[in-house]
């Protein structure tokens, strides 16, 4: 294996092991996130979990985050609990660094 293939691997590896940090971190993020909206919304107990479930899943609809967005801004809307979308972009960018170093922890 020739120096240029080395290198090659080497970049293939680091390439490979980022994706998996994003997709764990952002799977991560979308629980917190989840469990944060949750207890916005007054939901306790089980509830909360059950609802954190349903925003990771929620996130495989589409590539980004434009889906959890529109589902976090229409429970929000449907449980009558003011928080904007912006308000709701920051925590996402927040617990996006609470799951990376969560991850990073392990």
């Amino acid at each position: 294996m020739s120096t240029f293939d080395k290198r090659e691997a080497g970049f293939e590896n680091k390439f490979a092991r980022d994706e998996e940090l994003r997709f764990k971190a952002t799977a991560r993020r979308n629980k917190l996130l989840g469990q944060w909206a949750a207890e916005k919304m007054g939901f306790v107990g089980t509830a909360v979990d059950t609802y954190a479930k349903e925003l990771v899943a929620a996130d495989l609809e589409e590539a980004g985050d434009e889906d959890v967005v529109r589902k976090l801004v229409a429970d929000f809307a449907a449980k009558k609990t003011e928080v904007s979308e912006h308000q709701i972009r920051r925590t996402m960018d927040e617990l996006m660094a609470t799951a990376v170093a969560q991850i990073e922890a392990k």
